[in-house]
């Protein structure tokens, strides 16, 4: 593996062709992660109580997709 600078000052990172392509994805996607929360002023506290919030209002809009009518009231 290399990594260098190209004339744009971007950042290549070159890989074998035999690399584990799901590997190379997840690095990547974590990467992107942080470039997107860099700036960010949110706290772990913060991601927890909204992602409570939106799977609460998930489940109130599907649990009849996994549940009897009975069962939904």
């Amino acid at each position: 593996m290399t990594v260098t600078r190209n004339e744009n000052n971007d950042i290549v990172i070159t890989v074998p062709g035999d690399t584990d392509l799901k590997s190379i994805e997840k690095s990547l996607n974590y990467l992107i992660y942080k470039e997107l929360v860099k700036g960010s002023k949110g706290t772990q506290e913060d991601a927890d109580k909204l992602a409570a919030k939106v799977n609460k209002k998930w489940w109130e809009k599907n649990k009849h997709r996994f549940l009897s009518d009975e069962d939904c009231n």
